[in-house]
């Protein structure tokens, strides 16, 4: 190995460490997030410096024997050197994705259904006269060997010796086919009324991020839509979703028929991995709405997701009363998971709970 690859393996662990060390900070901060590019995202890290030996000058002493006495006190003044500098490295999203997979503990994700995208491969299945000897096929190439000394009357019975030449070789050869791949889709609904400011939906924003970053390490096809709901629905962009607020009332049922509208029209559950995730701080217009949606949940999007997310976002105008009813109208549901996130500081634990199931 060259001395620049070993030097940048060193680089890229150090890097790493960096990043396992601060994940907290990174998962919670919006401002990395702006500066994702592509496959990779831009991650500020103290500036590295590789460790290695400094010799002092003869005389200047060792630990412990500079002026002053026991017990005195430092003092410090203040200093005219620069101080630590703010390195950005472009780390690539899955090994984002690994680093967080690691430090939550979350397991691989069994996937289900196939969805009609090709995945292509390689196949052994046909025999040419060229090739590396890695490749031989050995019964072939004595075949051709036994064939071609009878046909010259040099084969003898009684001394069956087989010496295969260069014109006897075959090889193992193989050709590309296409199989469907597994596929997902992530369907992300947010309540927009009144109650819902910019800090909740920021604490959203980051915790999609980190939600997509894991998921797509796991499905070669993803998928995300976005629904946003006061009283009504509406299938928008991503950026519409961060950054449209309404001053309506809330109406859950809504998003969730709209979402089941979806599904039915273009993911077919036994083709694809349906993971709804739901944001909301709790509250929900009276008149038996909250029965509504709880029963589209149990009855339609349930039975037909990997898991169905809920997050509650704390905010100053919710209740905070729908994850109550959630939890008391539908117990026991393994493929229903429930997260409170309060601040930004319980998006790394609500991740956590999202996505540690493995479903």
């Amino acid at each position: 190995m060259l001395r620049i690859d070993r030097d940048h393996s060193r680089f890229k662990k150090i890097v790493r460490g960096a990043i396992k060390e601060n994940l907290r900070e990174y998962i919670k901060n919006g401002e990395m997030i702006g500066r994702q590019g592509g496959r990779y995202v831009s991650i500020p890290v103290p500036s590295i410096e590789l460790p290695h030996f400094k010799f002092g000058q003869p005389g200047s002493g060792g630990v412990g024997q500079g002026d002053g006495e026991e017990g005195e006190g430092v003092q410090a003044e203040a200093g005219d050197q620069p101080g630590q500098h703010i390195l950005e490295v472009d780390v690539p999203l899955d090994d984002l994705a690994a680093i967080l997979g690691e430090e939550l503990g979350l397991p691989n994700i069994e996937p289900r259904g196939k969805m009609q995208i090709e995945d292509e491969h390689d196949r052994y299945s046909s025999i040419r006269r060229t090739g590396p000897e890695s490749l031989r096929h050995f019964k072939r190439t004595y075949t051709a060997a036994l064939k071609r000394q009878i046909a010259a009357g040099t084969y003898n019975r009684k001394n069956p010796v087989i010496i295969p030449i260069r014109e006897d070789q075959r090889y193992r050869s193989w050709k590309t086919v296409e199989q469907p791949e597994s596929s997902a889709v992530i369907i992300y609904m947010m309540d927009v009324s009144g109650s819902m400011g910019d800090e909740q939906k920021e604490m959203v924003r980051l915790e999609s991020f980190w939600i997509d970053t894991w998921l797509r390490t796991q499905y070669k096809n993803l998928e995300t839509r976005f629904i946003v709901h006061d009283a009504v629905a509406h299938l928008v962009d991503r950026e519409t979703f961060f950054h449209t607020r309404e001053s309506g009332g809330t109406k859950i049922s809504c998003a969730y028929e709209l979402c089941w509208q979806l599904i039915e029209r273009d993911f077919a559950p036994d083709e694809w991995n349906i993971y709804p995730f739901h944001f909301s701080d709790g509250d929900n217009w009276g008149g038996g709405d909250t029965d509504v949606a709880v029963g589209l949940m149990k009855d339609r999007l349930l039975p037909v997701s990997n898991q169905f997310s809920y997050g509650q976002v704390k905010s100053l105008y919710g209740t905070g009363q729908f994850i109550k009813d959630l939890r008391e109208k539908l117990p026991n549901q393994e493929s229903l998971v429930l997260s409170e996130i309060n601040s930004k500081d319980d998006i790394y634990g609500s991740i956590r709970e999202f996505l540690g199931g493995g479903r």
